[in-house]
């Protein structure tokens, strides 16, 4: 067979780095581990990259995708950690980093019924490596919660305004956190969690919990930062909160990064 050109390892003059080539929005089965021990397995969406230095053309993207079905049909948590040094070595490069983001899903029971519904959840691994360097892993949960408003309860005769919100929380740790547990302490900050199935008792049950616990969106992520620093393992946290106000044309937003 004629041997093919490649044109991807010519030389490029321009004398321009990129920071980051590769593919993403790539589909791909995970398996994640829950707290008590179980699996679940999930479909995430996946982006894999390198640097490249300002000497090469373009890189070789196939190795991309070859990398990632190398470990079969579906990758655990441990493999999602290791593949960027796998990157390192079949593309050459310097710097590798990828991201896995999928839906979690966890069995709540309502409040006060105690009817099970499942709710979902957006999880996102990130794992960044350099050659002979360290790994970086940073775990992040996409947290959907309800609040409600301090001063429109303070000035109303009847009622407060009320919304959903979405927290956006991401850690770095010492010893790895369960995600169950990342969801929580989220759900504990906000003024009442949510539920996939509720009863007219537990309706009521929520509506009561959030009416007695108003917080803004200061104090959402306040509260998750407050519940960080207290946590022995994790290092690092970015919070971010969006509530989707019920009565403004606009969202109300804060965000909060331990330095």
């Amino acid at each position: 067979m004629k041997e093919l050109k490649d044109t991807q390892n010519e030389r490029d003059d321009r004398n321009l780095a990129i920071d980051r080539v590769g593919v993403k929005g790539l589909r791909f089965p995970v398996e994640v581990r829950d707290k008590d021990g179980s699996t679940q397995r999930s479909v995430a969406t996946v982006a894999l990259a390198v640097d490249l230095p300002e000497h090469y053309k373009g890189t070789h993207m196939s190795r991309f995708v070859e990398a990632l079905n190398a470990h079969g049909g579906c990758l655990d948590v441990r493999t999602m950690a290791s593949l960027p040094a796998e990157l390192l070595k079949r593309l050459d490069a310097r710097k590798a980093h990828v991201e896995f983001e999928f839906p979690f899903f966890l069995s709540k029971p309502a409040p006060v019924t105690r009817k099970p519904g499942l709710m979902d959840y957006i999880v996102r691994f990130e794992v960044e490596a350099e050659k002979d360097g360290p790994v970086d892993f940073i775990v992040t949960v996409m947290v959907p919660v309800a609040t409600l408003c301090p001063c429109s309860k303070q000035i109303s005769d009847r009622g407060a305004h009320n919304q959903r919100g979405i927290v956006t929380y991401s850690v770095r740790f010492r010893e790895p956190v369960w995600i169950e547990d990342l969801i929580a302490l989220v759900e504990r900050s906000a003024s009442c969690e949510l539920y996939s199935l509720l009863k007219r008792p537990d309706e009521k049950a929520v509506t009561e919990r959030a009416y007695d616990n108003p917080v803004f969106v200061e104090d959402l992520v306040r509260n998750v930062a407050s519940r960080s620093n207290a946590h022995e393992d994790i290092l690092w946290y970015r919070v971010e909160a969006e509530n989707f106000e019920s009565i403004h044309n606009h969202q109300a937003y804060a965000v909060i990064e331990k330095r």
